[in-house]
């Protein structure tokens, strides 16, 4: 499938969701539920049957041996999941256009949800009696039709894909709420790109996990990367969620992408259900920013908050309405240190992270210099404003590498990315980064890590694409050869030879000590004091600009003088209309 034809498929299939809101008796902020219930169930139906005859010839094989397996157990290899008959996408959607059609939706659900017991309770299942109302009942009949429409040859990568379009959708839809439990999917692809994941006996956690985005796309990447699916299922996915119906959201997400792994729902600040500390080969989230009343007794003893600090009041003092114990200023540091305490001895992480805890103060300056002194900060990247549904203001990524505490050359240094001019506008109010600006954003961090092949590789990936372009499109989905030749063009002034070196208004790799240094800075960890702006050159002579420079002033004094007529000229009108 091409990519111009997976968007007109996720285009036509978005149509149920406008049919689900001119017809349901559902709030504006249910309507993701049933659908992505339907998507599920379309999906295990498809998978289930393009392994079906593997299935059956694995069950007859073993039939009447000692190392017989039932149906069940040999689908749990290959699928994941069980599908019992009576969960066909395709028997429910043929069965007569009625009431009744909710009725055997919700069956299937209990039957998934019976038969496989990760699935227990995350399904959704009454809301599908409001998918009937006495004036449409032919409406969930409608909705079932249209997701049809999934081809049955479709991949487990494209479906996820599907699933994840969905997701941030319903997200911009729900405004500020759908934040809570959606990031954006090309935010979470640049995370995987610098942190470049590797398959096999590997752990990743995600203390905040909301739908679940983070590990499939750290599964994704392998899979782009080519490696063995036996090795992709190595590695182990351990989510914290709060919110009970977003749990639901990352386990269907999870089994959707075939990604292993285990949601617990928990409150990250209280429960540490997956043993964190020094746990992980990775860490990925993001958390909600500036939570406030994580009252401290609570986290004060707790190892993964304190190995740096726990932030603290100057005061002791608690908010009007609180239980007046005494709270932590907000949590931005204790999620911060979360993560750097949960990595192995080789750990990487990457966070989303509000802008203003990069130059926080008090209690929470302390922790950062500790950090930076460690040498746990890996990287540092400012992003675009109006990338999350969420937040309007521009987010900072933060990178830890475990490993960078032992290497003497990059202890004391940082890389800082400003990555605020770089982005695609999606609507009025939303951007997001395209393909290529993901690549060339990573494409630093390789180049900084002495990777020069992967630039190489990447001029080469973008010849190729500019070889094979045609010179223009009516077709906007379409990248012609200029826009390829922009790519290159791009990499190459900015690295010409191929290696990294700083850019000014890009990326600067800063050291601790020095003029103009991190601890010159009072460690902050704001990218635009260390990589500085770009002064455009205007192409003027210093005789042409001295010229410029005087006829500006000669107008300025001319617009002066004419201010002074006027302002004289309605002082006289005041004196002759009220006298002195």
């Amino acid at each position: 499938m091409t990519d111009s034809e997976l968007k007109t498929l996720k285009d036509n299939l978005w149509h149920a969701a406008d049919v689900l809101r001119a017809g349901a008796h559902l709030a504006a902020n249910k309507y993701g539920q049933p659908i992505l219930g339907l998507i599920f169930l379309r999906y295990a139906d498809i998978l289930y049957k393009q392994h079906k005859a593997e299935i059956e010839a694995e069950y007859n094989k073993s039939k009447g041996t000692r190392a017989e397996k039932s149906i069940k157990d040999i689908s749990i290899k290959y699928c994941g999941f069980y599908l019992p008959p009576e969960a066909y996408y395709t028997t429910i959607n043929d069965a007569p256009d009625d009431a009744n059609k909710a009725t055997l939706v919700k069956k299937a659900m209990e039957t998934i949800e019976r038969e496989n017991e990760k699935m227990d309770g995350v399904l959704p299942k009454e809301v599908y009696g409001q998918l009937v109302p006495e004036e449409e009942p032919e409406l969930l009949s409608n909705i079932m039709r249209i997701f049809m429409d999934i081809p049955e040859n479709i991949s487990v990568d494209l479906f996820g894909e599907i699933y994840e379009f969905f997701l941030g959708e319903f997200a911009l839809q729900e405004g500020k709420d759908g934040g809570t439990f959606y990031t954006p999917a090309t935010v979470v692809r640049y995370m995987v790109e610098v942190l470049q994941p590797q398959n096999g006996e590997k752990k990743i956690l995600d203390p905040a996990c909301g739908s679940g985005g983070m590990f499939v796309q750290a599964v994704r990447f392998m899979h782009r990367h080519n490696k063995a699916s036996d090795e992709v299922m190595k590695f182990r996915c351990y989510g914290v969620e709060k919110e009970p119906d977003t749990v639901k959201l990352a386990k269907m997400n999870l089994l959707l992408n075939n990604v292993r792994g285990e949601i617990v729902e928990a409150n990250s600040f209280y429960s540490d259900p997956h043993n964190a500390v020094g746990n992980f080969d990775y860490v990925m989230a993001n958390p909600p920013f500036n939570v406030d009343e994580v009252v401290y007794d609570k986290v004060k003893d707790d190892p993964r908050f304190n190995i740096y600090g726990v932030p603290k009041n100057k005061s002791k003092t608690a908010k009007k309405g609180s239980d007046k114990k005494e709270t932590v200023p907000n949590a931005n540091y204790l999620w911060i240190s979360y993560f750097a305490s949960s990595l192995n001895q080789t750990g990487k992480a990457a966070l989303v992270m509000a802008n203003s805890a990069s130059d926080a103060g008090g209690s929470e300056l302390e922790i950062r210099k500790k950090m930076i002194e460690e040498g746990i900060i890996s990287q540092m990247v400012t992003l675009p404003s109006n990338m999350f549904s969420s937040v309007t203001l521009p987010a900072t990524l933060w990178f830890f590498d475990k490993q960078k505490t032992q290497d003497a050359q990059k202890k004391d240094k940082i890389l800082f990315i400003d990555a605020r001019s770089i982005f695609t506008q999606v609507d009025r109010a939303h951007r997001k980064f395209s393909d290529e600006q993901i690549k060339n954003l990573g494409i630093i961090t390789r180049l900084y890590n002495g990777d020069t092949q992967a630039f190489k590789d990447l001029i080469a990936e973008y010849t190729a694409a500019l070889k094979a372009a045609p010179e223009t499109s009516d077709d906007k989905e379409v990248k012609t050869k200029a826009y390829w030749q922009t790519q290159i063009d791009w990499l190459n002034e900015r690295f010409p030879d191929g290696t990294y070196t700083d850019v000014i208004g890009l990326c600067k790799a800063a050291t601790i000590e020095g003029e103009d240094g991190i601890r010159d800075q009072d460690y902050s960890l704001n990218a635009g004091r260390y990589v500085g702006v770009v002064i455009e050159d205007d192409g003027m002579t210093e005789d042409e600009f001295k010229a410029k420079i005087l006829g500006l002033n000669t107008e300025l004094t001319g617009l002066s003088k004419e201010a002074a007529t006027l302002e004289k000229q309605i002082a006289d009108n005041l004196k002759e209309l009220f006298g002195e």
